[in-house]
Order: C-alpha cells, then structure tokens, then sequence
C-alpha cells in the first residue's frame, strides 16, 4: 500500500539542513539512530492493523515533519515524496506484563527504519487486558514537542484540539547570557561526584514507569508557589537521596542534570529537526526533607525563567557556528558530566484513537552520549506518567518509580 500525493510535496524544500542540536544528536550516537518513544495505553478491544494503516496512510503524507529522512553523511533532512505504510505501521504481542514496561522495553530495543527513510514508526501492541499505540521517531529528526504534534496529527480522531502549547519567546537578559555561558562552562571544566551512578558500564536502556494524578501534583504545588514541573523536580531529587541513603548510608551530593526546554514557537508544530535548548540544574539530592527540595527547585527554575535563560540559550546557539555549537552540546549533554535528561511533555488532552480514550500516555527516550538515565514526566488529561530510562548495570534505579511517589506522599503530609 503506497501512496504518492499529488502536491503534498508543494511548499516543502528537496532538503532541510539540520540544526545545531540536530547535529549533536547525530554526533552524540555517532551517526545512529535514537529512538524517542510515545506510548499510550488503551482498555478494550484493540483496533485492526488494516485500520490504523488506513489512518497512517491517509493522514502522513500531510505532515511535513513526517516526510523527511535523515542523510547522515550530509547533515541534512531529504524529503520523501513516497512512502510504503506497511514500512512504518506494524503490530506485535505484547509479552506477560505486570508493570507496563513491556511497550517500552519492546520500542527500546526494535531496530529502526534506516536508508534514509523517514526514521518513524507507529506499533499497534496487543494484551491480554488492553493494548498500546506506540509512534517511534529518531530524536535528530524530532524533539520530543514535534513529535507530540506529529502523533496527534497521525493518530488522533480530532488531531486539532489539545496538544503541547507553543514557546513564548522574549529577548534574553544580560543576567539570562551569563547563566548560559556558565552552563557551556561548567560542562567542559568536568564532572561533579556522582556515586549513585559510578561503575555504570553502558550495556543498554531499561525503562520503568510510575502513575499518579496530575491533580496531586498542581496541590503539592500550589500553596507553596511551585508549578507540576517543580513538584516533578523535587520528588525525583528525594527519589535519590533515599535510594542513595539506603545503598549508602551516606546523603547524595547535588546531581548535575539537564533540563530540556522548547523553543517551538506557533507555526513550527510540525517542522522537521529539533526545536530546543537544555539549561543545567542541580537536583538537591543531599536534602534529607522534600519540602526544602522544592524550595531549591522553585528557587532555581524561578532563575531560569526571569532571567530568560531559555532565549539567551537560543540566540547563543543560533550566534555559533553549527559544528562548534554541536560540539559543545554533546558535551553539555554526556554522562562526564551530568546524569543525563530530567524532561517533561505535556500532551495536553487525552488521545483518543478510533472513539478509543488513552488511560496513559509516556513519552522516554534511550541513552546516549553515555548518560545513565534519561527521566521524563509525561502529561495527558488528568495524569502523570514518570518514565526512568536507566543503564542495566544501575540496578537499584529500577527503584526510582516508587520512591518517587513515596517522595510525593511526604510532600502531601508535610504541606
């Protein structure tokens, strides 16, 4: 089943060159691909595979960030003006599954389309209780925000409403410039003690994820000031620090992670590459309280929005040649150097597929650059998936989830 559109190839360029962070991908998995994965979980009867082709094929060829392949020795995006559905659109069974990781641990670990092809993929996943859509893309092709608007746009019955809202931008501050250029710095003066993590021996990614309401998260942080993403941060920092205190017997030091930021403004939902920058944050590990985590948080996120850290970034990034500025990204990003990601996604309303409402969504990516984890909250309608990709040679981080929402439970009885 292919399909060529007549004129869904107007107004789109033969090539799109790719960003300065687009190139830092590529350089950070030496020209692989790496992988970023959506998953929704639905109960009920499971829609036919012809059926989501059906959708796929009719509703691709439109998007324009779908119609691109990677060219790895060029640097560049090329557009496909023909596509085979049955390449992009499979299904498989989902094995015995008590935890929901089975759809993440499958996507982590299934090879992707190569050839230049457009590097994305939609799953049908059947259970013995439900089953999972699950829409897979490389992240030098899609940040985690176009490929949010790329999954609504191919998969949702109503693919105009919800979705993530479009970046703001502002002209930086003086303060937001020196907090960027502290950050490349602090990056190539080397790393900061990370014993929760040492001996990790980069074997491959395990993922694990934990469930709550999106509603608890706003009332941690309401009363105190700080935002879902605030409560998210702090939790995850008091995660640590018990894991650690309890392998240990000794306080974690404040964990070097990086925190990715979109810069997609209106208009570039569904442009090809990477809209995005990252700003280091020290994750208070060695606080015993969560409650003094939060204020830490607050405190530091409160510096990067008013100091507009965000557009300095940007404009820093944009002001650089792209090889160096993709150099300097892989090292700003590499587990020398922090723990990795600490992302969040909000996908906005619940996805809703064939008249079939998602009861979760979770969006994680694999490892790369040698980070050890990869952490990401995932918003949909009313609820919170955290999702830890962590190395298999970091055992006890399986444990991350639950501590999480133990973190959470604390924060309620402390507030």
């Amino acid at each position: 089943m292919t399909r060529a559109r007549s004129g869904t190839g107007g107004g789109l360029p033969p090539s799109v060159p790719m960003t300065t962070v687009d190139v830092a991908y590529h350089l950070a998995t030496r020209g692989g691909p790496l992988p970023v994965v959506f998953v929704f979980w639905f109960s009920g009867r499971a829609p036919t595979l012809d059926a989501v082709r059906a959708r796929v094929a009719d509703r691709a060829p439109t998007v324009p960030s779908l119609r691109y392949g990677i060219v790895r020795d060029r640097t560049v995006f090329r557009r496909a003006d023909r596509f085979a559905v049955e390449q992009h659109v499979h299904e498989a069974r989902l094995p015995a599954d008590d935890d929901g990781s089975a759809p993440g641990r499958m996507m982590l670990t299934h090879p992707m389309a190569g050839g230049g092809r457009p590097s994305w993929d939609v799953w049908l996943l059947r259970g013995d209780d439900g089953y999972a859509l699950c829409y897979r893309t490389d992240h030098a092709l899609q940040d985690g925000v176009g490929a949010a608007h790329a999954v609504r746009a191919l998969l949702d019955d109503h693919p105009e409403a919800g979705g993530p809202p479009p970046a703001r931008l502002a002209r930086p501050t003086a303060r937001g410039l020196v907090n960027a250029v502290g950050d490349v710095v602090a990056s190539l003066r080397g790393g900061r003690p990370m014993p929760a993590f040492d001996g990790t021996e980069m074997r491959n990614g395990v993922v694990c994820h934990a469930e709550t309401s999106l509603a608890r998260l706003r009332a941690i942080g309401r009363p105190r000031g700080g935002t879902v993403n605030d409560v998210y941060l702090a939790a995850l920092a008091h995660a640590v620090h018990t894991w650690h205190m309890k392998e240990t017997g000794t306080a974690h030091p404040p964990l070097p992670v990086v925190i990715p930021m979109s810069v997609r403004t209106a208009g570039e939902e569904h442009a090809p590459g990477n809209r995005m920058i990252v700003a280091r944050l020290l994750l208070p590990c060695d606080e015993p309280k969560p409650g003094r985590a939060l204020t830490r948080v607050m405190a530091a996120t409160d510096r990067l929005r008013t100091s507009r850290q965000r557009d300095a970034t940007r404009l820093l990034l944009a002001s650089a040649p792209r090889a160096v500025g993709a150099r300097l990204g892989t090292r700003m990003v590499n587990g020398a150097v922090v723990a990795g990601p600490a992302s969040s996604v909000n996908f906005g309303q619940a996805l809703v597929h064939q008249g079939a409402a998602a009861r979760r969504a979770a969006v994680f990516a694999d490892l790369a650059g040698s980070v050890p984890w990869v952490v990401t909250l995932t918003s949909q309608h009313d609820t919170a998936c955290l999702s830890v990709v962590h190395d298999a040679s970091v055992g006890g981080a399986r444990e991350l989830p639950d501590l999480w929402l133990a973190a959470l439970l604390e924060l309620e009885q402390t507030a």
